[in-house]
């Protein structure tokens, strides 16, 4: 299968579906999908990406969410009762009016309802948190102290200390604004996630194995998802 970011590979498509669901399944989204929130310059992408390496799960960034919202057509190669639980779970944020109608943040949250669909997904950024619901969703805020990020971002960007400091003011800032505007929520907000890990302390192959067993947990104990891997794929 070619992957249309990275060539060949073995990977699901990144469009959400993985072919025909297992008959017994009668209810959507059939899969968790772990949802990470990070203050700029926390490390949350790395750390994503080792959430998804411990579980044997795809990991979809900000960038790829942005490029995959410009296919109109993303919720037609699921199954129909995966498309018509996704098309009303947009209604609904839609109606009660948390979702704006910006017809590009509108395409962004077809891209997260339609991978949510069938989980087994990470998924960084564009508020996917507060687009897909909380039973299925476990929902992480990455944050670290203000000195750790303006340091990891000097060092990754090759910045000056008060380049870096100004890089990760604009970025939060933009962040911020992005799930204000367009979601109606605050990304401040403890009681909007599941879980807060801080990476300044925890560092990131601690941080990313708190995830995966927070999400394993949230599995055991749900009654309508599918149960997690034994070990690490």
């Amino acid at each position: 299968m070619t992957d249309i970011f990275h060539g060949e590979t073995d990977q699901p498509p990144l469009h959400g579906y993985r072919g025909e669901a297992p008959a017994a399944i009668e209810r959507w989204p059939c899969g968790l999908t772990i949802a990470i929130s990070r203050e700029a310059g926390a490390r949350g992408g790395s750390i994503a990406q080792r959430v998804g390496r411990k579980l044997g799960w795809q990991v979809v960034d900000q960038d790829q969410l942005e490029y995959l919202a410009q296919d109109d057509h993303v919720l037609d190669e699921l199954p129909d009762a995966a498309r018509a639980w996704a098309e009303l779970r947009l209604d609904e944020l839609l109606r009660a009016r948390t979702l704006t109608t910006d017809p590009a943040v509108i395409h962004t949250a077809r891209v997260v309802l339609a991978l949510g669909t069938q989980g087994e997904v990470v998924l960084i950024g564009r508020g996917a948190g507060f687009v897909l619901p909380p039973a299925s969703t476990l929902h992480v805020r990455v944050v670290a102290p203000l000195a750790d990020r303006v340091a990891y971002m000097s060092q990754l960007l090759r910045l000056t200390e008060d380049e870096a400091a100004e890089e990760v003011r604009q970025r939060d800032a933009g962040r911020a604004a992005y799930v204000l505007n367009h979601l109606k929520r605050q990304t401040t907000d403890p009681y909007s996630y599941d879980l807060l890990v801080n990476s300044g302390r925890l560092g990131e192959e601690v941080a990313a194995e708190l995830i995966a067993q927070a999400a394993r947990t949230k599995l055991l104990n749900s009654e309508t998802l599918s149960p997690p891997p034994d070990e690490e794929r």
